[in-house]
């Protein structure tokens, strides 16, 4: 257990999500030992940087790892004591010497399927004294509310760099376009509202609610940085089966480092931990990384655990579905994968 003098660092990337995301661990920190000191430290990632950078164009994957080397570092030099991860982001193979030490309370795993408003476009075309109305935007097309990805019409552009995205939009409604798509979720929202090119995108429900952004019951999406005149409609997972850890936090820490796991003991949500296991050992029996495309969800049901996923790895779709005991994780992930690649 560490000394009331001692001061626990939490290292994370800048982006707004990530700081969210390390906000909230901060505060578990805080109120489970709140005689300690905590401090939170923002690293500046290689995949930050190249998604930022002119050679980091779009079409081009990251590789895996990018978002996550330079915390892991950090961790090894003893200069933070925990890395705070996207879990979908951080590889199943760890550097020497690092684990991962909790997992947090799964946010909805769920995907969103983000377009304009048909009316809103209609008003803002009408209104010839809007402020908001600039030459070009009426070539931009909207549609109504509760949209479903089968109802996108022929050449519909819906813009995503998960290959497990496309790949599944694809599945639902093959006339689309699927163009890569960059930057942070504010800056995707804004392409999407104002380039008459893209249609619509697709993001991870868990993140935008981190952001403090909510879809109403009328399917609009609502925030402070939300552009006018954007709907949303979020996607059951029998449309878009989640990526490994997706809405999952998890947090990085050096092995066999005492004092930091008992921190660990109490951020860790077991339920949610035996999920993630399971759908890692999926990713790494299979042979994939973050990019893959492949998909995974697993969820506890009374004392079991079960697990869906699919891959496109042979450029067919091929589903899996099994369930075993909940102290079983890693065996489950390896059955699914075994059967999917036999």
């Amino acid at each position: 257990m560490p000394s009331q003098h001692d001061s626990i660092t939490l290292a994370t990337r800048g982006s707004a999500l990530a700081l969210a995301q390390a906000n909230i661990i901060l505060a578990q920190c805080r109120a489970a030992f709140p005689k300690l000191i905590f401090e939170l430290k923002i690293i500046k990632t290689t995949g930050d940087k190249l998604q930022t950078a002119s050679l980091a164009q779009e079409g081009k994957t990251l590789p895996k790892g990018l978002f996550t080397k330079e915390l892991e570092v950090a961790l090894l030099k003893h200069k933070a004591d925990l890395a705070v991860h996207s879990l979908k982001d951080l590889p199943t193979d760890l550097p020497a010497g690092l684990k991962l030490g909790a997992v947090g309370k799964r946010e909805d795993v769920r995907d969103v399927l983000i377009y304009r408003d048909a009316d809103y476009l209609r008003a803002v075309k009408a209104d010839e004294n809007s402020t908001e109305w600039s030459p070009g935007q009426s070539a931009r097309r909207g549609f109504k509310p509760g949209l479903s990805v089968k109802d996108l019409p022929v050449d519909a552009v819906v813009a995503t760099s998960s290959t497990r995205r496309k790949a599944q939009l694809l599945t639902q409604n093959p006339r689309l376009k699927v163009p890569d798509i960059r930057g942070n979720v504010v800056t995707r929202l804004q392409k999407v509202a104002e380039k008459a090119e893209l249609d619509a995108t697709v993001l991870a429900l868990a993140g935008m609610s981190r952001l403090n952004f909510r879809v109403t019951p009328e399917g609009r999406l609502e925030g402070d940085a939300v552009p006018d005149g954007l709907l949303a409609a979020v996607l059951d997972t029998e449309v878009m089966l989640p990526c490994v850890g997706q809405g999952a936090i998890g947090i990085e820490v050096r092995e066999n480092d005492e004092r930091i796991s008992t921190i660990c003991e109490r951020l860790n949500h077991f339920n949610t931990r035996q999920c993630v296991t399971a759908e890692r050992a999926f990713l790494a029996a299979i042979g994939g990384g973050c990019q893959s495309p492949v998909a995974a969800y697993a969820v506890v049901s009374g004392n079991q655990l079960r697990m869906r996923a699919l891959s496109f790895a042979a450029g067919l779709v091929r589903y899996a579905e099994a369930a075993r005991a909940l102290n079983e994780p890693v065996e489950l992930g390896q059955q699914l994968a075994c059967e999917l690649k036999g």
